[in-house]
C-alpha cells in the first residue's frame, strides 16, 4: 500500500472520531419552558408562567445583561399604565429582573440562540458552555426588533462616517458616554428619533430638523410635544433626504419634498449642513428564528400569526412583545407577554380548553392589523380579551367597532386615531361563547358615519 493510499484509508476513521468528539461536546438538556430573549417581553412572560405553575424555566439572552432596549432608555415615561408611576427604562426593567431572580428562573446571559425547530428543540451557543441543545415542552419567542438601516433605504450619496441609527446613537450617549456628533439631522419621526432629537439637544448638539416622509409623525403625540415642540426643533413632514455628502465625515444632506407617492419633487431641493445623520425609519421584528421554526408570518406586522394565547401556528411555540408586532409603550409589551406566559402555563398544565373551531379575527377599512388574528382557546378565568390594532392614517373622532355577523360586540370611542398609537379594545369573554358566526370583523369608523 502506498503512502497516499494509507492516508486515504485513514481519513474516514479520523472523520468519524472528529464527529464523535463534536457530538460529545454538545451539552444536552430538557426543560419545560425556554424563553428566547431577556428583554421586557421575555421577563414578563417568564414571570407570569412561573406564577401559574411552571417552575422549570430558562431565559436565554445574547447580551451581557437583562432588560433589552430598556437599559439605554434613561428617559422617564415608562410604567404609567402598569405600575401607575413614572419610571425610567432601567427602573422599569429592574422591577422584572428582580422578580424573575427571586423566583429562581434559570438566566443565561451571553448566550446566542442559533435555531429553534418546529419540534421545540433550541440550539444555543455561549463562550462558557459552547453548544447547548435544549428539548423544551414549550418555547416563547421574545427577541424584540431591530432598526432599519441606511442600506435598506438606498439613500444615495457618499459613504462617510456619521450616519447612525437613532438607537445606536442612544446607546453611545446613554451607555457609552460618547457623543455621535455636534449637529444632527434626523430622518424619521418614530419615537426613538423624537427622543434622540431631544437628547442630542440637551447634550449640546444642534438639531436643525427632524424630517418625515409621511404627512404626519410616526411617533406618540406626547413625544412630538415633549421632544420637539418644547425645544423648538422643527418637524418637516413630506420631506426626505435624497443625498448624503461628505469626505471622511458627513458634511451635509440634500433634502427634497415628496409627492403623494413618496417620490422626490424636482426643484424642491435644499441643503442642510451637519456632521451627523440619525435614522429613525422603522423597526423590524427579529424573526429569523421564528421563520426557521416554520411559523406562519403576518404580512403587515412582520411577526408571527398568533391566537389569543399568543401561540403561533406551530403548537407550543409562542410569541410576544416587539417580535410579534411593534409596540409604542412597554406597558403594552408587558401586558401582552403576560398573556403569553399565562397561556403557556395553563396549556402545559392542561388547564385550558381548545376550541373545536377557532374564531377568525379580520381587520377591514382603515385598520391595518389586529392582534391576535384568531381565538383558539376558552379560558374560564378570563373576563376580558384585549385586541390590539393600528390604523393606516390619522383620523379624527372615530369609533372602533367589533362585529360578528349582525351582532356588535364592542363600540369604543377614540377622540383621534394615529398610526403611531396602538388602540386597545377589551372584549367581554362571555360574549365570545355564543357568536352568530366564527368570525370577528374589526373596523374604525368616523363618528359622522355612526
Amino acid at each position: 500500500m502506498t503512502e497516499t493510499e494509507a492516508e486515504a484509508e485513514a481519513e474516514p476513521a479520523d472523520s468519524t472520531e472528529s464527529a464523535a468528539a463534536a457530538e460529545s461536546a454538545i451539552r444536552r438538556e430538557a426543560h419545560d419552558l425556554v424563553v428566547v430573549g431577556g428583554g421586557p417581553a421575555g421577563l414578563a412572560a417568564a414571570q407570569e408562567a412561573y406564577d401559574h405553575g411552571v417552575d422549570d424555566i430558562v431565559i436565554l439572552e445574547r447580551d451581557f445583561e437583562l432588560g433589552g432596549i430598556l437599559q439605554q432608555c434613561i428617559h422617564n415615561g415608562f410604567g404609567l399604565h402598569y405600575f401607575d408611576e413614572e419610571l425610567t427604562g432601567p427602573e422599569y426593567a429592574q422591577e422584572f429582573i428582580e422578580n424573575v431572580a427571586e423566583r429562581g428562573v434559570d438566566i443565561r446571559l451571553n448566550t446566542m440562540v442559533q435555531e429553534v425547530t418546529d419540534e421545540k428543540t433550541v440550539y444555543a451557543v455561549s463562550e462558557d458552555v459552547g453548544l447547548t441543545e435544549i428539548d423544551a415542552e414549550a418555547v416563547v419567542l421574545a427577541m424584540g426588533c431591530r432598526e432599519r438601516t441606511r442600506e435598506a433605504l438606498d439613500i444615495p450619496g457618499d459613504r462617510p462616517a456619521g450616519v447612525f441609527s437613532a438607537g445606536t446613537a442612544q446607546r453611545y450617549i446613554n451607555m457609552e458616554g460618547k457623543m455621535p456628533g455636534e449637529k444632527a439631522v434626523i430622518l424619521g419621526s418614530g419615537d426613538i428619533g423624537l427622543i434622540m432629537a431631544r437628547r442630542m439637544y440637551l447634550e449640546g448638539a444642534e438639531v436643525p430638523a427632524v424630517l418625515e416622509v409621511m404627512p404626519y409623525s410616526g411617533g406618540l403625540t406626547r413625544n412630538v410635544v415633549q421632544c420637539l415642540e418644547d425645544f423648538d426643533i422643527p418637524l418637516r413632514t413630506q420631506q426626505t433626504i435624497t443625498e448624503i455628502y461628505g469626505d471622511e465625515r458627513v458634511e451635509g444632506v440634500t433634502v427634497q419634498e415628496v409627492d403623494d407617492d413618496f417620490e422626490p419633487i424636482p426643484g424642491t431641493e435644499y441643503d442642510i449642513e451637519c456632521d451627523t445623520v440619525l435614522l429613525s425609519v422603522g423597526l423590524i421584528p427579529e424573526n429569523e428564528l421564528s421563520e426557521g421554526a416554520g411559523v406562519d408570518m403576518h404580512p403587515v406586522t412582520g411577526g408571527p400569526v398568533v391566537d389569543d394565547g399568543r401561540e403561533t401556528s406551530v403548537e407550543d411555540i409562542y410569541a410576544c412583545g416587539n417580535v410579534l408586532h411593534v409596540h409604542d409603550l412597554v406597558d403594552w409589551v408587558t401586558e401582552e407577554s403576560m398573556i403569553a406566559g399565562r397561556s403557556v402555563a395553563k396549556q402545559l398544565n392542561d388547564e385550558i380548553d381548545i376550541r373545536e373551531e377557532p374564531i377568525e379575527i379580520e381587520s377591514t377599512g382603515a385598520v391595518s392589523y389586529v392582534v391576535p388574528e384568531r381565538i383558539s382557546k376558552s379560558d374560564a378565568d378570563r373576563e376580558e380579551l384585549p385586541l390590539y390594532l393600528r390604523v393606516y392614517a390619522p383620523m379624527n373622532e372615530v369609533f372602533v367597532t367589533v362585529e360578528s355577523g349582525d351582532e356588535q360586540l364592542a363600540r369604543e370611542f377614540e377622540r383621534r386615531a394615529e398610526p403611531g398609537e396602538m388602540i386597545t379594545v377589551d372584549l367581554d369573554a362571555e360574549a365570545l361563547e355564543d357568536l352568530p358566526e366564527n368570525r370577528l370583523v374589526v373596523d374604525v369608523v368616523p363618528k359622522e358615519e355612526i
